[in-house]
């Protein structure tokens, strides 16, 4: 074993060499150096603002469902160590990627028969494309190549999914000239109960009736627009795009990387409008937040279209699909959720996340604040301060991480109402702060 390393020494290594995600090379801000993790805390190193201990409002980026150190989890991910923890998936097969994909089939909407296990949500939407575009490919039609979206979305850091982020608000406008270039609708209105726009419905038809015979597929995330802008918009979109992807032969994608297993109040966000797409991108808690795991699930039609092609096979094989020990906690995860009241839970945070925001609404400088399922947003008129929100959260001893206009939780399910309360502080300071 090396010598273990002080929390200064770590920290200057980290400076020197460690590339931390949206930030520049060295980092402007000095992170916090996190040793264990359990429940809902996060442990640290180093006392920061007073705490040592600090209540994760993010569920790690919205994976952790279960919280930290789970006992069920932790003892997946042991008893499938001891068999073994990866064997390439190419002419190979092993028990937990099969209950996996098994148990995905049997709790997404109906029809989603074929499962492909891919190594991130950006990766699943990558996959997601390329089973589009190679249907159209393998009926004839090649013109079919585009992809069609609404503005406000985001769908991951890779090629193709960040062709499909918002062009212009979008963390990725740098690559506009770059990216391939697809077709964009207005974002959907605001609202979750706002009910469907006829002139929205209109828009999105005109939008079709034009560039049908060039779209593969339409792509959006159902429900609520993630980390494009933490938007919510009526259910009944999806109806409306199952329609028109029906009547003018375009394939329809939900990805519900952050959406799924619960997050909106439903199991999967598409459930809310009755709606099944042909393509579904699922991770992020697949794996409860233990390791890197995601799944692009199709229909019959999709994979049948495929593998009568010219070439017969989807050409997509990373090294880790399918591993035993990511497939072994995933199933594991889904279990724990499905095993429990998950609903009641979401719904007690949503009213407690709805009781304790509410206060924000008073702050200068908040233009609005929403809630739905387990997600709690303060938006306010201007970019935020990060910096000095995300101080003001750990002061209140909660990790957040805020970003554009926005300051927003997303915690696990199983965060008490006495620590739902204090993250409700923390966004509520945060706000006032940044």
């Amino acid at each position: 074993m090396p010598e273990p390393l002080t929390p200064a020494e770590l920290l200057a290594l980290d400076r020197r060499h460690v590339w931390h995600p949206y930030g520049p090379m060295p980092g402007r801000q000095r992170p916090l150096l996190v040793e264990s993790a359990s429940g809902v805390r996060l442990r640290l190193a180093e006392e920061a603002y007073g705490h040592r201990e600090l209540v994760d409002g993010m569920a790690s980026w919205w994976s952790a469902l279960h919280g930290y150190n789970h006992p069920v989890l932790n003892e997946a991910a042991r008893e499938q160590l001891g068999r073994m923890s990866h064997v390439m998936f190419g002419g190979l097969t092993h028990e937990p990627a099969v209950r996996l994909a098994a148990r995905l089939v049997e709790i997404t909407p109906e029809g989603l028969e074929h499962v492909f296990l891919a190594d991130s949500g950006s990766v699943s939407v990558e996959v997601a494309v390329k089973m589009c575009l190679q249907y159209w490919l393998s009926a004839g039609r090649p013109a079919k190549h585009r992809l069609m979206t609404w503005r406000g979305g985001y769908h991951g850091d890779t090629w193709q999914p960040m062709s499909v982020c918002d062009p212009d608000g979008g963390m990725h406008s740098l690559w506009s000239g770059a990216l391939p270039r697809q077709v964009f609708a207005d974002a959907p209105p605001a609202g979750y109960d706002a009910g469907v726009d006829p002139a929205y419905e209109a828009h999105l038809a005109g939008l079709f009736e034009r560039h049908a015979h060039e779209v593969a597929a339409m792509i959006v995330e159902p429900v609520v627009q993630n980390a494009g802008g933490m938007r919510f918009h009526s259910p009944g979109y999806l109806r409306v795009l199952r329609r028109l992807c029906d009547e003018h032969q375009v394939l329809l994608v939900f990805d519900e990387i952050a959406t799924g297993f619960g997050r909106t109040g439903t199991l999967f966000a598409c459930e809310q409008a009755g709606v099944t797409p042909d393509v579904l991108c699922v991770g992020k808690a697949l794996t409860g937040g233990y390791l890197t795991m995601a799944a692009a699930l199709c229909t019959s039609r999709v994979a049948e279209g495929i593998s009568r092609g010219e070439v017969p096979v989807l050409a997509h094989g990373p090294t880790f699909m399918g591993n035993p020990l990511a497939a072994a906690v995933a199933g594991a995860s889904v279990d724990l959720l499905l095993g429990q009241d998950w609903q009641s839970e979401v719904k007690r945070i949503e009213s407690g996340l709805r009781e304790g925001l509410a206060p924000a609404a008073g702050l200068p400088g908040v233009r609005e604040v929403r809630t739905l399922g387990a997600i709690g947003v303060v938006q306010l008129d201007h970019e935020v301060d990060t910096v000095a929100a995300s101080e003001a959260a750990v002061r209140a001893g909660v990790w957040l991480r805020p970003f554009r206009d926005l300051v927003y939780t997303m915690p696990p399910y199983v965060t008490n109402d006495a620590d739902l309360a204090r993250i409700c502080g923390a966004v509520c300071a945060a706000a006032a702060a940044g």
